[in-house]
């Protein structure tokens, strides 16, 4: 859809492709829609209360400078070392100092890589797809355009994260140890191939609701952080405020959506939820043990440490505390009153 004309030659994206998706709704209607297919009608506007009335005025995008490093900044750490796993264990403790404080800003980076794939690649394939009504979850009218909001808000996440890495990266040096993809969109991906062709839009739908509402600790802790360097602290409480209102419109929109589910669709997306909590909450282990080999840690030695620091009853308490509010939103839902269900999320440690 989007190659070069004459040389597109196939899209792993081509079937949930929302200008594919815009263009299939501009075309004339087909058979079965003809003979009488249902189709939800969008709902009106008195049962949306927009958590985007402010936005023009109190959105990052809109309100705020750019975030720039400053002189002095060498002194400071560029991330806390306390939201830093590695940074916790006696090894990386007991490296000499500037190739501790690189563990930090390789942290950084990984965070920011994250914060650009998920926005770019995910979040705003779904604003878009609401904004287009193409997600085929009707809304009201002004949800549809507050989700052009939610596109800017999540394209400037994108931009000011890309923007920072690039300045610590020419302040410090330091080149990013990252890897191609990070962990949550390999692991979502691997979700979608399993859950079939039939279930893969519902599946990212319901991932974007889960990464929307979940509580991040970094962007609510690390802002409070005086000791960090101040343009990070910036853009992840810029983040944060941004987010507090995505929150608040994903948890509506989960609401429009579950009620235009049926018994079986709604039983298919109750069970994807625990796993798409991990697959957004789980660190990126494998990024985590490349970084240290690229120290001259040996495999065995790096599996170690990043196993001390990040065992799986820790990795699992975490989620649980990080997915309490989204768990809660399912649960209002009645998403956990089947009992498949509600085994699935006690398996997977979220209950």
């Amino acid at each position: 859809m989007c190659g070069i004309v004459g040389l597109f030659v196939g899209c792993s994206t081509h079937s949930h492709c929302p200008k594919k998706l815009i263009l299939d709704s501009a075309a004339p209607a087909s058979e079965e829609a003809e003979a009488g297919t249902p189709v939800v009608p969008a709902p009106d506007n008195s049962g949306y209360n927009s958590p985007f009335r402010s936005w023009d005025t109190r959105a990052s995008v809109r309100s705020t400078e750019r975030r720039t490093l400053r002189e002095g900044d060498a002194a400071r750490p560029y991330f806390s070392p306390e939201l830093v796993p590695l940074a916790r264990h006696k090894y990386i403790q007991d490296l000499r100092p500037d190739l501790y404080d690189e563990v930090l800003i390789q942290h950084l980076y990984r965070y920011l890589d994250f914060t650009m794939k998920l926005e770019h690649l995910v979040v705003n394939r779904t604003a878009l797809g609401i904004a287009q009504a193409t997600v085929g979850v009707a809304v009201p009218e002004d949800m549809r355009f507050d989700a052009y909001k939610v596109y800017c808000d999540e394209a400037y996440h994108a931009l000011f994260s890309m923007d920072l890495l690039r300045q610590v990266r020419q302040r410090t040096g330091i080149e990013p140890r990252l890897p191609e993809l990070p962990y949550f969109l390999r692991r979502l991906q691997e979700l979608q191939e399993e859950a079939g062709a039939e279930n893969r839009h519902l599946m990212e739908l319901v991932f974007v609701i889960v990464s929307e509402t979940l509580i991040s600790g970094s962007l609510m802790e690390l802002p409070q952080d005086g000791d960090v360097v101040p343009a990070v602290r910036e853009v992840l409480r810029d983040h944060a405020l941004d987010e507090g209102r995505h929150h608040t419109y994903f948890a509506i929109f989960l609401k429009y959506l579950w009620g235009q589910l049926g018994p079986s669709e709604r039983r298919t997306a109750a069970l994807m939820v625990p796993r798409l909590i991990h697959t957004f909450l789980r660190p990126d282990t494998d990024a985590m043990r490349a970084e240290l080999e690229g120290y001259g840690f040996a495999r065995e030695a790096a599996r170690q440490v990043v196993a001390e620091v990040l065992p799986e009853t820790l990795i699992r308490e975490s989620a649980r505390s990080s997915a309490a509010q989204t768990i809660r939103l399912f649960s209002s839902l009645g998403a956990l009153d089947l009992p498949e269900v509600a085994a699935e999320f006690q398996d997977q440690g979220l209950t």
